[in-house]
């Protein structure tokens, strides 16, 4: 980089640690404050912020590499987690479900449905340790990606026997950690919508360049080897940008990527995944967004302006994959494709779109980082350790579990070096030992606090096992159904084999949050004109995500292949897209206003 390039990153990093630090005061309230911005941020601010979180430098190097080496189909492989689909869900129901909650973490959540007693207290713990070893994960993941793209353009040499890469990711995260301690929530929202214009203006200089760039009817790509070693395959241009699903691949046995040559099954299990994820909710810094909202109309517009901010990371992709291609043989690793393209740019341009990946990257991980530590701070230290801790002390306890999860996610990159692998592990692996318990809580009125608690521990562990075990071939959906299998039996016989949560408890829950499932017994409790209006809700609900899930998909699809100039493509997406937008419209749209009142 050139003395201008340095310029221009160290007065973005300046502006950004300015705002953080003199948004601290508003979130000197007390934990409240501090976790969720009292709950008066407006939807427009959490949807900014909840896209600017989407957008980290690891996940887009992924993403980019798979595109890159495999096209369209790379968007396909990119539906374990990358295209965040569980959005949808958000949108359309589980975002509302959760405000109604009016609690702090998910982990508070469980007193709600399963009361204050042990198995409350039992499965509130165990949710919130689970969360905090996902924060820490996901940093170490943030760290990696962010350490790998920066380390390309800082030169920053090896010191006390740790690599460089190592230093790289210290630097990012001790800046970013710099406002995020001190200005909790306020601090991240409004930081992630001044990061949000640099972000945009990237996306639509790169979109610009590779319009501007006709691919050959013939290529090459380079694919990961698993011996370590990276070779060139042949593909087309027709190839490379169909959108048509296909059942298999054939992709060299030796190549990383040939683990998705059984490529229905692989797409089965990832769509799988995102409905059973998506209709149990999600956790962390997506769902602090809607635990801060002011109601239900607000969850529902802030969804919304979400997935279409989300919307321009395809345009993003697959300009960065477009230029990639384009630079021929100088690409050999798929995951250096962005810091390579970043690399091929002018001077001055260079530095403003490190920068805008550099706030991709801070977004993500002060996102992460300030809803794991709420955690630790509401659900552990406050109610297990100091119950009449003042709200200064949870402050300070607030600061310090920020501190410690960032050492120890740093730590960790030591351990891992292939980002792909990471990311695979905590989307299909560690985090499906999560997502059973979390579906069955919401449905089955007869699953209790200790059923949730053995699930989550028994699918965790098997994914910590599954890791330590199995040989380096081993499929990501091979890896997911272990995990889900043993989940899923663990809740179902640690409920059964354990006393139900108390009626009264489960009347309550279902009076605040009215989800759909079997909860029969709690609707008929209440009048006729409650029980016709939940009624209508649900039917609504449930017509809506049937739409919301291929919509979401369209939609990007629709915006990469702008990049692609496929017109066939664009014309079919783009029709899709608007018939499905007016199904919408009217199954849930238009009904944003009208919440079932319940007194």
């Amino acid at each position: 980089m050139q003395p201008i390039d340095y310029t221009i990153i160290t007065v973005y990093l300046t502006a950004i640690v300015a705002i953080g630090l003199w948004l601290r005061k508003s979130a000197a309230g007390g934990i409240d404050a501090y976790f969720l911005g009292n709950r008066r941020l407006p939807w427009w601010v959490l949807g900014s912020s909840g896209m600017a979180s989407n957008l980290d430098i690891s996940g887009t190097m992924i993403i980019v590499a798979l595109v890159y080496a495999l096209g369209t189909k790379g968007f396909y492989i990119e539906i374990r987690g990358g295209v965040t689909l569980i959005m949808a869900f958000l949108m359309v129901y589980m975002g509302k479900w959760n405000r109604r909650s009016a609690v702090m973490t998910q982990a508070e959540w469980m007193k709600l449905r399963f009361g204050g007693g042990h198995q409350g207290q039992t499965a509130r713990l165990i949710s919130a340790i689970g969360q905090i070893i996902m924060t820490v994960a996901m940093v170490t993941y943030f760290a990696l990606g962010g350490g790998k793209f920066l380390d390309t353009f800082l030169g920053i040499e090896n010191y006390l026997g740790l690599p460089s890469e190592f230093w790289a990711a210290t630097l990012l995260m001790v800046l970013a950690m710099t406002y995020t301690v001190t200005s909790g929530l306020y601090g991240v929202v409004w930081t992630d919508v001044f990061q949000g214009f640099f972000i945009l203006a990237a996306i639509a200089y790169m979109a610009v360049t590779a319009l501007a760039i006709t691919l050959p009817e013939t290529f090459a790509v380079s694919l990961p080897m698993f011996d370590g070693t990276f070779q060139r395959f042949q593909t087309t241009f027709a190839e490379w940008t169909s959108i048509a699903p296909r059942l298999s691949l054939d992709i060299d046995a030796g190549s990383q990527y040939s683990i998705y040559n059984l490529f229905g099954v692989a797409i089965f299990f990832y769509m799988f995944k995102v409905v059973v994820e998506g209709a149990g909710g999600t956790g962390n810094y997506m769902l602090q967004r809607y635990f801060a909202a002011k109601n239900d109309r607000e969850a529902g517009l802030l969804s919304v302006f979400w997935v279409f901010l989300l919307s321009f990371r395809w345009i993003f992709i697959g300009a960065i994959a477009v230029i990639g291609v384009s630079l021929g043989t100088a690409v050999s690793d798929p995951e250096l494709v962005l810091p390579m393209v970043v690399e091929s740019l002018p001077v001055g341009i260079k530095g403003f779109l490190i920068a805008g990946l550099m706030a991709a990257a801070m977004s993500t991980f002060d996102s992460t980082v300030n809803a794991g530590a709420a955690y630790w701070v509401k659900d552990v230290y406050q109610l297990y350790i100091k119950k009449d801790a003042s709200e200064r002390q949870l402050m300070w306890q607030g600061y310090g579990a920020s501190i410690v999860i960032v050492l120890f996610g740093l730590a960790l990159t030591l351990l891992f070096k292939n980002i792909n692998s990471i990311w695979g592990w905590i989307t299909m692996s560690i985090g499906s030992g999560l997502i059973v318990p979390l579906l069955l809580r919401w449905y089955w009125s007869r699953m209790n606090g200790y059923g949730f608690g053995i699930g989550v521990v028994a699918g965790m562990s098997t994914a910590i096992i599954f890791k330590l075990l199995a040989p380096a071939e081993a499929t990501e959906y091979s890896m997911f159904i272990a995990t889900v299998v043993v989940s899923t039996l663990a809740t179902v016989i640690g409920s059964y084999m354990t006393r139900p949560t108390e009626e009264e408890t489960l009347a309550g829950f279902y009076r605040v949050t009215r989800p759909f499932g079997s909860w029969g017994r709690f609707k008929a409790r209440l009048t006729e004109t409650q029980q016709h209006a939940i009624d209508s809700e649900n039917r609504r609900d449930i017509i809506s995500i049937l739409m919301a899930v291929p919509w979401q998909i369209v939609f990007f699809l629709f915006m990469m292949n702008l990049v692609y100039k496929t017109w066939g493509n664009i014309a079919l997406l783009g029709t899709l897209f608007a018939v499905l937008s007016v199904g919408l419209y009217y199954t849930w749209y238009r009904h944003l206003s009208k919440e079932v009142k319940i007194d």
